[in-house]
This record gives structure tokens, C-alpha cells and sequence, in this order.
């Protein structure tokens, strides 16, 4: 392995799939979307909207939460699978948390109905902070602990800082964890109000990522985890570069002159030191919205080849916001493991780049754009392992 590049060494899945990788992969393979008609939405709590949420499981001792206990089983997966693959944990082992709105049920609880009842332990839980220092110690992990939150670029970010923490030599190996089970009937309402979320109808003919009608996402959530290190014999893939910037433009919209999205894919080629013409495939963030499609093919268009494949999964995992791009760089590793992208099948007429269904994985590297709202820009360059 190249000194600059990290391998994506194990990988673990909480999805509206199903609590397990596998399961994971067989619904993206069979084509069918994670979510489920839940009641108890709207404004009034008269509506059931198509949501692809995480189910109750995973071990009680992890806490009272589906958040808890979806990010212990995520990470926990990702190790022993990272094992499997040759891993051996370094004497310094960091853990990397994204995190945007974390245990939104339990805050809610806090604030309406149990406030000074709560216990102290349980107080403590609730702080961002908790979940990493409790799986450090289950692991005896000693590396740095943090979290990063950049909206729906989060995981995009986290891999990033991950690889950052790796070149500057500050950890051995990091286990990185990116957690979103915030689809309640409160925030699910207001991104319905701000335009973008679509609950009148499935999710596959509502979501139509770089096709015309596309109207929007479905919410989705997921907690996913990565083991990245240097040290692994049988990665699933390698991360190579990439970049993060900021529009500084607007609360929701992407700057229409894509000034710094076009610079964020430049600087991430430059990054990852490849030029253009080795991309193979685009990994959208491809949320259905027209501001963040026309963007991306614009990029796609501007920076590659018309043999460049392009796909999002969003029609089938919903929108998992702070953990969408780690569900997203997830399909992309184990893309090249099992040999092919499952890419949704259109439903209409879209883009001539778009992959159609199920796809044989050719010859090089992936691209993997995340346009976060609020401005925040991240591409990754992902390739197979050597």
C-alpha cells in the first residue's frame, strides 16, 4: 500500500435494511428501498410518510437508545470484520464520531417529560461525548476521541480527518463511526416545509436522482463504520485524497456559480495526486433536488470522461443526513469487494452517465462527492485495493 493511502479495513451497517452489513448489502442488490410506511407524521401527527428507519435491536447493555446502541453495533461489526481482514489494532487507535443531531429521542424525552427526574449517569449520557469515551474503554482503545459534524458531508469529513490524523502520524489506525437516527416526525415535518423531502409517495418513484421529476428524498437513517489503517491484508478499498470547502452563499442552497464545488473536485484530484481521465465512477450525493443534481452532473460533465459511470443511492437508503456519505462510501468499498456497483435502476428519462441497475465494477477509481446543507463541500477519491 502506497504510504498516502488508507485502507478501508472493516465495515459495519445499522440501515433501514436491517441491523448488519449483509443485510445491507442483499437490499441495495435486490433493489428494493429500505423504508417502510411510518405513522405518526405531519403536522398534526395524522400521516404515515415512507421512511427508511432504523428498527428497534441491538444489545439493551448499550443503552436505552436505537442511537446508542446502533453506533456500538456498527463499530463493533466493523472491528471483528477488520479482524477477519488481517487487522491488528496499534498501540494507538483513534475514534472519529460523526454526529449531527444525536439522541434526538432521548433529549426529547429530557426536555418534556422526565427534565430533573433523569439520573446523573443518565444525564451524562446524553453528552456528544459519552458514546466514544464508553467504546474506548469496552476496547481499551487510547488514541484521540472526537466528533465532526458537517451536515449531510459528515461522513465525507470524518474519513478525511481520519486519513489527516494517519498521514500526520497522531494515531495507528482509527475506528471511525458516523451515526443519524433523527428521522422523527418534528424534523422529517421541516424538511418537508423547507421543499426537500418527499413523503407523499415511494421512495424509488419520488426520488429520482439526475432524472427528470425527481422531487426530493425520502429520510433515512443509519449508523456505519469504518476501521481505516495502513496495517490490514485484505482491505475492501483504498482511500487515496480528497477535499472539503465551504460556499459561504446561503443557510440551504449550493452557490450557483459552483465556485467552490468545482474547486473542492479539483483540489481532491490534486489531493489524491490522480488525474481525471482515472475516475471511473461518480458516487453522487444525488439527493433528487435540482440545485444538488445540476451541480454534480455539471462536475461530472466538467472534470470527466462520458465513460464516467454515475449513480446515487439515496432512492433506496433514503437520506441518512449526517450519516449519508458514510452509508454512501460504504456501496463504494464494498463495490469493489463484491465486484459490482448496486445502483439503482431509473425510473425515468435522466442522465446518459447513469448507471442502470446492477453494474460490473471495471477498471478504476471512484469518486465520492457529498454537498452538505449550509454550504458544506467534500469529495473523496476511493480506489480498489492493490
Amino acid at each position: 500500500m502506497d504510504s498516502q493511502q488508507v485502507g478501508i479495513c472493516g465495515i459495519g451497517t445499522v440501515t433501514g435494511y436491517g441491523w448488519g452489513r449483509e443485510l445491507f448489502w442483499d437490499g441495495l442488490t435486490e433493489g428494493k428501498h429500505a423504508a417502510t410506511l411510518e405513522g405518526g407524521y405531519g403536522a398534526d401527527r395524522s400521516e404515515s410518510v415512507w421512511v427508511a428507519k432504523v428498527a428497534d435491536g441491538g444489545d439493551p447493555m448499550d443503552g436505552p437508545s436505537r442511537f446508542s446502541r446502533a453506533m456500538r453495533a456498527a463499530a463493533r461489526e466493523a472491528i471483528a470484520d477488520a479482524g477477519d481482514r488481517g487487522w491488528q489494532p496499534g498501540r494507538r487507535v483513534g475514534l472519529l464520531h460523526a454526529v449531527v443531531l444525536g439522541e434526538v429521542d432521548l433529549w426529547k424525552d429530557f426536555y418534556l417529560k422526565r427534565e430533573t427526574s433523569l439520573k446523573p449517569r443518565e444525564y451524562l449520557a446524553l453528552m456528544p461525548s459519552t458514546p466514544m469515551s464508553t467504546f474506548m474503554q469496552e476496547f481499551g482503545f487510547h488514541g484521540p476521541a472526537m466528533n465532526v459534524s458537517a451536515m449531510c458531508a459528515s461522513g465525507n469529513a470524518g474519513l478525511l480527518t481520519a486519513k489527516a490524523w494517519l498521514d500526520a502520524g497522531i494515531v495507528d489506525d482509527v475506528v471511525f463511526v458516523a451515526t443519524d437516527l433523527s428521522a422523527t416526525p418534528e424534523n422529517v415535518l421541516h424538511f418537508v416545509r423547507l421543499g426537500v423531502a418527499v413523503v407523499d409517495d415511494e421512495p424509488l418513484e419520488v426520488c429520482r436522482p439526475f432524472q427528470e421529476g425527481s422531487r426530493g428524498f425520502p429520510a433515512g437513517e443509519a449508523a456505519v463504520s469504518f476501521v481505516l489503517s495502513r496495517r490490514a491484508s485484505r482491505p475492501y478499498a483504498l482511500t487515496l485524497g480528497g477535499a472539503m470547502s465551504h460556499d459561504a452563499h446561503h443557510v440551504t442552497s449550493v452557490d450557483p456559480e459552483l465556485t467552490q464545488v468545482r474547486g473542492c473536485f479539483r483540489d481532491a484530484l490534486d489531493n489524491a495526486r490522480v488525474p481525471a481521465s482515472a475516475i471511473r465512477y461518480h458516487n453522487a450525493h444525488g439527493p433528487g433536488t435540482a440545485q444538488c443534481d445540476r451541480a454534480e452532473a455539471t462536475m461530472l460533465e466538467e472534470f470527466f470522461s462520458p465513460e464516467t459511470g454515475l449513480y446515487s443511492v439515496k432512492p433506496l437508503v433514503g437520506h441518512c443526513q449526517g450519516a449519508a456519505s458514510a452509508v454512501e462510501v460504504a456501496v463504494t468499498a464494498m463495490s469493489y469487494d463484491r465486484g459490482y456497483v448496486p445502483a439503482p435502476v431509473p425510473v425515468a428519462p435522466g442522465h446518459p452517465q447513469l448507471l442502470n441497475g446492477r453494474t460490473p465494477v471495471g477498471d478504476g477509481l471512484t469518486v465520492k462527492s457529498s454537498l452538505g446543507m449550509g454550504g458544506h463541500n467534500s469529495v473523496v477519491v476511493i480506489g480498489p485495493p492493490a
